[in-house]
C-alpha cells in the first residue's frame, strides 16, 4: 500500500496489514474496503479522531530538536541524483550537520506525483512555465532541444527530416505525456509534421543508450559540459521550445529549503 513508504521506521507492508487486521478484530468492526481502497464510516470516525494527533507529530519533532528540520526528502532525475546533488547535499550538510537526507528517482510526472502526495520535499526536474495550481517552481536552467544521431547517419540538420514525405527512422523519446516530448510533438504538428515515437525510454540516459546502439534518432536536450558518445551527434533545433529544468515544491519555504534552492541555482549558474 502506498501508505507504508511514507512510515520511516523500516516497517514492511505484511506487518502493517497485520496490524491493521488485529485493530479491527479488536474493534469488531471493519475499518476500511481493500479494493478499491476506502475507509468505512468506522473507519473516518476513527481516522477524524487520531488525525490531529499525527499531524503535529513533526512540529512536536522539531520543537524538540531546537525547532531543525532533520529530515529532506528530494526527488530528481538519474542525471541530477548521479551528476549534480552529490555537489548539493555537500553544501547543504555543511550547513545543516544531522540532516537525513532522502533521495527518490523518478522522471517528472513521476516525481510530480511523489511530490502532490507528500512523499516529497522538493524535486529537481523538468518543469512547465507556470506550475500547476499549488506549486511553487523556480527555473533553474533553459536547455535547448536537440536531436541526436549516429554520427554515420546520412542527417546534418533537422531541416533535412522535415523535407521528408514520410520519416521512416525510429524515435526515441521520453514517454508521451512527458513535457519535453508534449512540446516537441506540438512544434512537429504546427510545421505539419508527422513523426511518433517508436521508443519511449525512461530517462534521458537511456536515450542517448539507444541512439549509440544504433536504435533510431533521440530527442534530448544540450547540456552544458555533458559530453556524447563517440558516436553520437546532436542536430540542432532552434525553432524549438526550450526545456526548463527547475525546482518544485509545495507549501511554505523554509529555511532548509531555501538553502537548497540558493544551492541549486548557483550550480546552474556554474553549468551555464
Amino acid at each position: 500500500m502506498p501508505a507504508v513508504r511514507n512510515i520511516p521506521y523500516g516497517i514492511q507492508q505484511p506487518a502493517v496489514s497485520a496490524q491493521v487486521a488485529q485493530l479491527e478484530e479488536f474493534l469488531g468492526v471493519t475499518l476500511f474496503q481493500r479494493r478499491p481502497f476506502a475507509l468505512t464510516p468506522p473507519g473516518e470516525k476513527l481516522y477524524t479522531f487520531v488525525k490531529p494527533f499525527f499531524s503535529n507529530l513533526d512540529k512536536m519533532a522539531g520543537d524538540l530538536q531546537g525547532g531543525q528540520t532533520r529530515h529532506f526528502r528530494i526527488g530528481a532525475s538519474t542525471i541530477v541524483l548521479r551528476d549534480h546533488m552529490p555537489k548539493l547535499l555537500t553544501g547543504v550538510q555543511k550547513k545543516f550537520p544531522g540532516l537525513k537526507i532522502l533521495l527518490r528517482e523518478g522522471f517528472p510526472a513521476q516525481l510530480e506525483t511523489l511530490l502532490a502526495n507528500d512523499e516529497v520535499d522538493l524535486v529537481l526536474t523538468m518543469i512547465e512555465r507556470k506550475p500547476a495550481a499549488g506549486f511553487q517552481s523556480q527555473v533553474l536552467l533553459e536547455l535547448p532541444l536537440v536531436l541526436l544521431v549516429e554520427k554515420s547517419s546520412r542527417f546534418k540538420t533537422a531541416t533535412e527530416l522535415w523535407a521528408l514525405d514520410k520519416i521512416t527512422e525510429p524515435l526515441i523519446c521520453l514517454p508521451e505525456h512527458e513535457t519535453m516530448t508534449k512540446n516537441f510533438q506540438a512544434r512537429l504538428t504546427e510545421m505539419n509534421v508527422e513523426w511518433y515515437p517508436a521508443i519511449e525510454a525512461s530517462s534521458a540516459d537511456l536515450v542517448v543508450g539507444y541512439v549509440a546502439s544504433g536504435l533510431g534518432i533521440g530527442l534530448s536536450v544540450s547540456v552544458p559540459g555533458q559530453p556524447l558518445p563517440k558516436n553520437v551527434r546532436a542536430l540542432a533545433l532552434p525553432d524549438f521550445p526550450v526545456a526548463l529544468v527547475g525546482a518544485l515544491w509545495r507549501g511554505k519555504n523554509t529555511p532548509l529549503l531555501d538553502a537548497f534552492l540558493d544551492m541549486a541555482r548557483q550550480r546552474a549558474r556554474e553549468m551555464a
